[in-house]
């Protein structure tokens, strides 16, 4: 598995496992806590929840998938911004670990920009971190001039993470966002590198996946996974679906893959706005 490196030198895995609407419904729970167990067993060890998803039943979830495993996994997961007050982060940290049934979060992110001071809200992290209740902390959905005034506060240069949606169909981050992370060092997190199915110009996609014995979703995934500091957290429940997110890692696409890509998903030529799921 390659690896990405956050801003203090720790090495994270490319590719990890998304929960996003997983612990919504009791009658999923076998599935779900299948499909994080037999990502462990195909080597996947980061895996990416919230606190929204499903209201805390992904990371109910998730204890149960890593029970007995927790060594070695990299867990992420997010706080609501109402609950991102100094108080407020703290509480809901611990609520977190309860569901999680472990004693730290290897990374704790702002799941999106909310009415509570940014300042107050990386004080509240870095009193976690320091208590040893998370390892690293992050940000979600934050733009350039959001981002500028996380890395402008005292300690703001601890971010490690910003987690946005990126994908083929999604590419505004590369005109000043991506870029911007880049110089910072501090790696991006695609979510929904898929476009949750919807990727468009799917006969493109279908011809350079038949040149490389895949499929398109793979193509797609691989386009992410290719890029240096960029984390790709897919959600899959099927295990079919988990398998070729995996082997999506050994693509290696070509020069004329990529100008083919770029034809079909031209990059951006101008600001646009930061998208969200």
């Amino acid at each position: 598995m390659r690896t990405a490196t956050l801003p203090d030198g720790t090495k994270l895995p490319v590719l990890g496992i998304g929960t996003w609407r997983m612990g919504e419904r009791r009658q999923d729970r076998a599935a779900e806590v299948a499909a994080i167990r037999l990502a462990l067993d195909l080597g996947v060890t980061l895996i990416d929840t919230a606190e929204m998803y499903g209201e805390g039943g992904a990371e109910e979830v998730i204890a149960e998938a890593v029970k007995g495993k927790r060594d070695g996994l990299f867990i992420v997961s997010k706080v609501y911004p109402h609950n991102a007050s100094r108080a407020g982060v703290t509480a809901a940290c611990e609520r977190s670990l309860k569901r999680l049934k472990t004693d730290r979060i290897d990374l704790y992110l702002l799941h999106w920009p909310g009415s509570h001071p940014i300042a107050e809200t990386v004080a509240a992290f870095q009193q976690l971190v320091a208590a040893g209740k998370i390892r690293h902390w992050g940000v979600s959905n934050f733009d350039l001039d959001e981002m500028q005034e996380v890395w402008g506060l005292k300690g703001g240069a601890g971010c490690a993470v910003n987690q946005v949606l990126y994908n083929l169909t999604r590419r505004g981050i590369e005109f000043d966002l991506m870029p911007a992370c880049r110089k910072r060092a501090m790696p991006i997190m695609a979510y929904s590198p898929l476009e949750q199915g919807r990727l468009t110009h799917r006969s493109v996609l279908e011809a350079i996946g038949r040149r490389h014995g895949a499929s398109a979703y793979q193509v797609a995934l691989a386009w992410t996974l290719r890029q240096d500091g960029v984390i790709s957290i897919p959600k899959a429940v099927r295990p079919g679906h988990l398998r070729e997110n995996i082997k999506a890692l050994d693509i290696k696409l070509t020069k004329e893959d990529l100008a083919e890509l770029d034809r079909a998903f031209p990059p951006p030529k101008k600001k646009t706005a930061l998208g969200m799921l």
